[in-house]
């Protein structure tokens, strides 16, 4: 599917042309920064395939590659957490994507239940603390019966 995008030729038209090149990586990823549009807060880091990338440019909706689950998956699908996307941001060498969206229901993008994937903050070399304290949803209520996707 990578093939639905411009093949990049030279170093001059993937920094400074016009056409959309994105370098996905060996696993054929590339990997996307979500902000929430309004604030310009960091809710999630994850990554889109080629497919994902597409249907996400097609529907305006941000599609994401799951790595632990490997599969597709719609941000919002179980949740109704749908990140409507606002703009695509693409770095310098296009391997690298910044989306900017707007979060339908309680505004949270963290399957945690936390506004950003990005609560807590690092204290020291071991500790963490919490910079988000209220969780905007139930993740037990929402995402009864599905499997947590954090994988130890």
């Amino acid at each position: 599917m990578t093939d639905q995008f411009g093949k990049r030729i030279s170093i001059e038209e993937v920094e400074e042309g016009k056409t959309f090149m994105p370098k996905f990586d060996e696993n054929g990823l590339i990997p996307v920064i979500t902000l929430e549009d309004s604030s310009g807060e960091v809710l999630m880091h994850g990554y889109m395939n080629s497919e994902a990338l597409i249907k996400s440019i097609e529907t305006k909706e941000a599609y994401y590659w799951s790595r632990s689950r490997q599969k597709l998956w719609k941000k919002g699908d179980v949740s109704g957490l749908k990140q409507e996307i606002v703009k695509i941001l693409v770095d310098d060498d296009q391997d690298c994507l910044i989306i900017r969206v707007n979060v339908a229901g309680s505004g949270a993008s963290c399957h945690v239940g936390y506004k950003s994937c990005f609560y807590r903050v690092l204290e020291d070399k071991e500790n963490l603390k919490f910079i988000e304290t209220e969780k905007l949803f139930d993740p037990d209520e929402v995402y009864e019966g599905e499997d947590n996707p954090t994988i130890l």
